[in-house]
């Protein structure tokens, strides 16, 4: 690679690893560049890089929202837990379902959590202050670490956001203590699709490592710029990613 080529992506790296710190969807940013910078790169190879450089700075961001604060450990590591192999899982399967099976749908719930976010300005602001029953904490495990965790290794867009709806709407957190929530689960999805990736040689491990220490970085700024700025601050990143996933996904299905 050039040097504009190099810098290109390690920036890519760094604003995709600020994305994913504060609402997800940085793989939007880091795929699209892989694929533009090396054309006769297969899908996989990319998307296994991408994983590479991703889970570094998801972890990072990760502690830095434990650190600082109020972290639910006992929805935070099961879902996790039960997201490495829903992931790997999803991985595997990847290569069986045609990707255009997807975006219809993930475009239609991407526009329904921008709509619904945008129409209810309270809605993550504040936490809830009823208690939530054991049921429900189950159910968003279950729906957080299997569904949503196949999901980011099947096919990936989004799956930040997602995971930041589902505990909001559950929980009834602020969208602050979600995204942390969401870091959590997120590491566990990257670690099982990385792992399969990996096994199939689709993980170019000398550029990732490079990219990846650019996505600690941006991963680093973003959690710290999200606990600083607050939940509104999150509220607002969320609709601009979604609004710019959407677009990329209508640009791929239709472009």
């Amino acid at each position: 690679m050039d040097v504009l080529g190099t810098a290109g992506l390690l920036s890519a790296a760094l604003a995709a690893g600020w994305v994913d710190a504060v609402v997800g969807g940085g793989g939007l940013l880091l795929i699209p560049a892989l694929l533009l910078s090396f054309p006769q790169l297969p899908p996989s190879a990319a998307l296994g890089t991408n994983k590479l450089a991703a889970i570094t700075g998801t972890t990072v961001a990760a502690v830095t929202f434990a650190r600082r604060t109020k972290l639910d450990r006992s929805v935070a590591l099961p879902a996790a837990a039960l997201a490495v192999p829903a992931a790997g899982f999803g991985a595997v399967s990847a290569s069986s379902v045609p990707a255009d099976w997807f975006r219809p749908v993930v475009m239609a719930l991407l526009v329904s959590v921008a709509v619904f976010v945008a129409l209810r300005p309270r809605f993550g602001a504040a936490e809830g202050r009823d208690a939530v029953s054991r049921r429900r904490r189950m159910a968003v495990i279950a729906l957080a670490g299997c569904g949503i965790g196949f999901y980011d290794g099947l096919f990936g867009p989004g799956t930040g956001t997602f995971l930041i709806m589902a505990f909001t709407s559950v929980l009834s957190l602020e969208f602050l203590q979600s995204s942390a929530l969401a870091k959590v689960v997120n590491v566990g999805t990257n670690l099982g699709a990385l792992t399969v990736f990996a096994v199939q040689g689709d993980v170019l491990w000398l550029l990732g490592a490079g990219m990846a220490v650019c996505n600690i970085a941006g991963a680093s700024l973003g959690a710290r710029t999200a606990l600083r700025r607050g939940s509104g601050f999150v509220r607002t990143v969320l609709l601009v990613t979604v609004t710019g996933m959407v677009v990329k996904l209508c640009f791929d299905q239709f472009g």
